[in-house]
């Protein structure tokens, strides 16, 4: 999600996941993405980043609802804040991609949700992504960009435009199928030398996604 929604979160539905043939690499490092958690996945992760880009230790979640829409819930410590956001997805059909949603909705800061537009054109290796978010009175673009060398390998740039957002460079390694890391160096758009560290921890639990293919596979089975 965006840099300046991130307080220190107790849950974060992110919007990263990617709902692709890596479908255990996830998104980028500062911005929202168009692709969507897998329905019934829920992500936890352990965010750790310079106290210039928002809260230092964040604890998130995510979680897919459906094959088309996902929410998202931050609880943040220091500054103490509830932040919601959800994204909905309009066009799946990968390569080309189309959701809509809000971010950064934060109703104990009084901070008004941040509604956002954007495209992605995802291949197997290659993954580009370009928006705009609406934040206050302005708008900001989003554009990204993501190479997957393959399934535990990606590495991934993105920007969000407005001074106090950056530009970001990073990689994603997936230790495992449900288990990844995500560390990355922020570039200020304010002052480009003035540059931050990020990493961010996730493991992915199959809530219902997993017994729901099982099924669907047991019903396929017992009617052959």
């Amino acid at each position: 999600m965006g840099k300046k929604a991130r307080g220190l979160v107790l849950f974060v539905f992110t919007f990263s996941a990617v709902h692709s043939s890596f479908a255990t690499t996830k998104g980028l490092s500062q911005i929202v993405t168009p692709d969507l958690q897998p329905e019934g996945d829920l992500s936890l992760s352990l965010q750790v980043e310079d106290k210039l880009i928002g809260n230092p230790y964040q604890l998130q979640s995510e979680l897919g609802l459906t094959s088309w829409a996902e929410v998202a819930a931050f609880k943040g410590f220091k500054p103490n804040e509830l932040i919601f956001a959800t994204e909905i997805g309009l066009l799946r059909k990968e390569p080309y991609l189309l959701s809509v949603g809000f971010a950064n909705w934060s109703p104990h800061s009084h901070v008004d949700p941040q509604p956002y537009l954007e495209a992605g054109y995802y291949t197997t290796h290659q993954k580009f992504i370009v928006g705009a978010i609406h934040v206050g009175y302005r708008n900001e673009a989003i554009l990204g960009y993501a190479y997957d060398f393959n399934k535990t390998w990606r590495v991934q740039v993105d920007f969000q435009s407005g001074k106090e957002n950056s530009s970001t460079l990073g990689f994603t390694c997936n230790v495992t199928r449900d288990f990844q890391f995500n560390p990355a160096i922020y570039f200020s758009n304010d002052d480009p030398g003035r540059v931050f560290g990020y990493i961010v921890f996730t493991y992915t639990f199959h809530l219902w996604s997993e017994k729901k293919k099982e099924e669907e596979g047991a019903v396929a089975g017992s009617a052959k």
